[in-house]
């Protein structure tokens, strides 16, 4: 397994980060069919087709995300941590295009059978593969920026509970498939076997992102974990409730009480439940009267989550 050793120190300083340039990866995966969720459908429905005809007309990016965007690996160059936590996308495509070919083309190449496709050979790599991210940023992510950067901020604020009450093995156990933090300072990031590897004196990030999996990603002294967001769109279907709680409560109720058994803002619940923003607030309303819900503000966020006498609710609904 791959592991990361993190001293006290590197961990006191990890800050968790909103990042455009990896959102705009994840819709490119997404665009690719590289794990999507049920609430997506109507987004893919409406992009896709965009993007099959840029890959159709451009033989570069249709080699670049072949190559660059495999099963459970993707190019280093692409996912480098930003410098900054609070960059805007500008500054993070920025990086990507001031990637020294060589070195570009060096990531691409990792464990592909075979040499590169000729069009990934040329000195304008970094060049190409930025204005690709700038087409995916600016036709397919940005509409929805401010949607999608309401979700990443509201899993921080739940992440950031996390830690303040469980310390930051409760935050990091299971923040992404096959990692957990281990004894003596080790972080499991993944199944692989690569030797363990020191992060002592480096910038260490947590990045939440739409896409279904996670990824980690290194740069100089930045190393970054990748994670699914906890607020991503699903199907109701399969989120559904106990009968019994539904019967009781009514669907909509039960489904929310049944999602809150860690703190989660409004607007996450509306991408988790597919309700409007109105009809959760109300229902979010009825259930804190009943007690059975508490709400509570972090800066401009407001947290809610189930009481103790919601979670036997939801326990006695359940057998």
């Amino acid at each position: 397994m791959s592991v990361w050793l993190i001293g006290a120190d590197v961990l006191a300083r990890s800050r968790f980060a909103v990042s455009p340039l990896i959102e705009t990866v994840a819709a490119l995966k997404a665009l690719g069919g590289h794990g999507t969720h049920p609430g997506q459908r109507s987004w893919l429905e409406a992009h896709r087709p965009g993007y099959r005809a840029r890959l159709a007309a451009d033989p570069f990016a249709a080699a670049f995300v072949k190559v660059a965007f495999r099963p459970r690996w993707v190019a280093d160059f692409v996912v480098t941590p930003p410098s900054q936590t609070d960059g805007g996308f500008a500054e993070e495509v920025g990086q990507v295009r001031a990637t020294p070919p060589d070195v570009a083309r060096a990531d691409l190449a990792t464990d592909w059978p075979g040499p590169l496709p000729p069009e990934l050979r040329g000195d304008d790599v970094s060049e190409r593969v930025a204005d690709l991210f700038e087409w995916v940023w600016h036709g397919t992510v940005l509409p929805d920026w401010p949607r999608r950067r309401q979700l990443l901020e509201a899993d921080i604020v739940s992440r950031t509970h996390q830690v303040s009450s469980g310390g930051w093995a409760a935050a990091l156990d299971g923040m992404r498939k096959g990692m957990r933090w281990l004894d003596n300072g080790e972080l499991q990031i993944n199944g692989y076997d690569h030797p363990p590897r020191d992060l002592a004196g480096s910038r260490l990030l947590f990045i939440p992102t739409t896409s279904r999996r996670g990824w980690v990603g290194q740069g100089e002294q930045r190393y970054a974990v990748v994670y699914p967001c906890s607020g991503l769109l699903a199907d109701p279907s399969i989120i559904a409730p106990p009968q019994a709680l539904s019967a009781l409560l009514g669907p909509v109720r039960a489904i929310i009480l049944t999602q809150l058994e860690s703190p989660k803002t409004t607007t996450q619940l509306v991408a988790l439940t597919g309700y409007g923003l109105g009809s959760v607030g109300g229902h979010l309303r009825v259930l804190r009267d009943a007690r059975l819900v508490w709400r509570r503000r972090s800066g401009r966020t407001v947290l809610y989550q189930r009481t103790g006498g919601g979670d036997q609710l939801v326990e006695m609904g359940a057998r």
